[in-house]
């Protein structure tokens, strides 16, 4: 492998990367704050890139304008999920609300399935059709990198949003209250916060997340009703591995699954891609549980019995 294909591989990782970062966020927030794994988040997915496409379809809406429609109506879908399902399962055990969003995320496919068909539908954009050239570096030997624009309208969008809605929680008051009920529920109950309404605002952002998401990978990707299958796993992944609940990790490690993917692609072939990242995900897992960028194992057993 030349140093060519080297740095051809690796950006387009990198933005490959910078895409499942951006799915993924949503769902880390949903599980950080609520501590609740949340299966139907790549249906969510799908739902907001069927709408991008059906906004494009029938009224001609850019995919990327389409975002200040899609993101507040998953917005809203998130509100009254929470009010009327997503509540109830608050303070259940674990096996309850895992299969109460895995039975969400299967009406949910199975009614994308009955209204939708399950043809494949994409959006194509005359000005994503021709590639941006970077180079050439002739000096050091290298000739032009290709770059796809969609990938990198979707990457440079994704971190600028994820850049925001960190500033958000870190600065905000808003996002304050959110990682104080992270941190420590029962304090925040005693100070006065509204834990029911932070827990309904993190679910309905969560989903505004995922909806600007889709929005960015309509052009990029084909939508079927099993597409949202395809990427909650890769979803889980980047969750664990940039350890749950962290916004960086989840970053982090959508940017290095994604040049894992490629690099694996390229040298084994394309279906054994997933194999790889799952090989390298459970070595990583063994060597630190808690994940990139998670609590450590001994510290999260400190401040649980500090709480009790």
């Amino acid at each position: 492998m030349d140093l060519s294909i080297f740095l051809q591989l690796l950006i387009s990782g990198i933005l490959l990367g910078g895409i499942y970062a951006m799915s993924s966020i949503g769902l880390t927030l949903i599980f950080g704050v609520m501590k609740i794994v949340n299966f139907a988040h790549g249906e969510f997915l799908m739902l907001a890139m069927y709408f991008s496409f059906f906004l494009h379809h029938l009224f001609k809406l850019d995919p990327y304008v389409s975002i200040i429609i899609v993101a507040p109506a998953l917005f809203i879908i998130g509100i009254i999920l929470y009010k009327t399902i997503i509540r109830y399962t608050i303070g259940k055990p674990i096996l309850t609300q895992i299969f109460v969003t895995l039975g969400i995320s299967i009406v949910i496919e199975n009614l994308a399935l009955l209204f939708f068909s399950g043809d494949f539908k994409a959006v194509t954009l005359d000005y994503l059709q021709v590639p941006f050239f970077l180079g050439p570096f002739d000096s050091i030997g290298i000739g032009e990198i290709i770059i796809n624009p969609g990938r990198l309208i979707a990457f440079i969008t994704g971190l600028l949003i994820s850049g925001a809605f960190y500033l958000f929680l870190k600065f905000s008051y808003t996002g304050k209250i959110i990682r104080a009920t992270a941190q420590d529920r029962t304090t925040a109950l005693l100070m006065g916060i509204n834990i029911d309404r932070v827990y309904m605002l993190t679910f309905a952002i969560g989903l505004l997340l995922v909806g600007i998401a889709g929005c960015l990978m309509i052009p990029i990707f084909t939508v079927h009703p099993f597409v949202g299958f395809e990427f909650v796993l890769i979803m889980f992944v980047v969750v664990v591995l940039g350890g749950l609940g962290s916004i960086v990790g989840a970053v982090a490690a959508g940017l290095f699954i994604g040049v894992v993917e490629v690099f694996s692609s390229f040298i084994i072939g394309p279906d054994s891609k997933q194999a790889i990242y799952f090989i390298i995900f459970i070595i990583l897992l063994i060597i630190r549980p808690s994940g990139l960028f998670g609590i450590k194992g001994e510290e999260e057993l400190e401040r649980i019995e500090a709480i009790d």
